[in-house]
């Protein structure tokens, strides 16, 4: 299977369970991989035989940018549920970095895989 990427998608959203995080939009950075056979839009050169991974960004950049979750792993798992459902992948795996939650540490977040069942 190949492997569609998008990474260091940055986008600003409510996030978090302080207080103050609740009054803010935060930045969180993800890095996407999506499993997709390219071998029909490769060999026709036909963007109909293609993931559209503008399509997928925007959707996941939306979806972002309007959610207000306590928890990144709430975040994560909602975005691995509608690349799953909305897009013909099989398979995704994604990373998610709120850099600056800890403040000794460069990036701090979650990494989940998932795919059907």
């Amino acid at each position: 299977m190949d492997i569609i990427f998008l990474g260091g998608l940055e986008i600003e959203t409510v996030i978090g369970i302080y207080d103050w995080e609740r009054t803010i939009k935060q930045k969180i950075v993800l890095d996407i991989e999506m499993a997709f056979d390219i071998q029909k839009a490769a060999t026709t050169d036909d963007i109909a035989f293609a993931l559209d991974y503008k399509t997928v960004s925007d959707r996941i950049v939306t979806f972002v940018e309007n959610s207000e979750f306590l928890l990144v792993e709430t975040l994560i798992e909602e975005i691995a549920k509608i690349l799953l459902n909305e897009f013909p992948i099989p398979w995704v795996k994604i990373v998610l970095n709120k850099k600056g939650a800890i403040s000794k540490a460069r990036d701090v977040g979650i990494i989940i895989e998932r795919g059907h069942k």
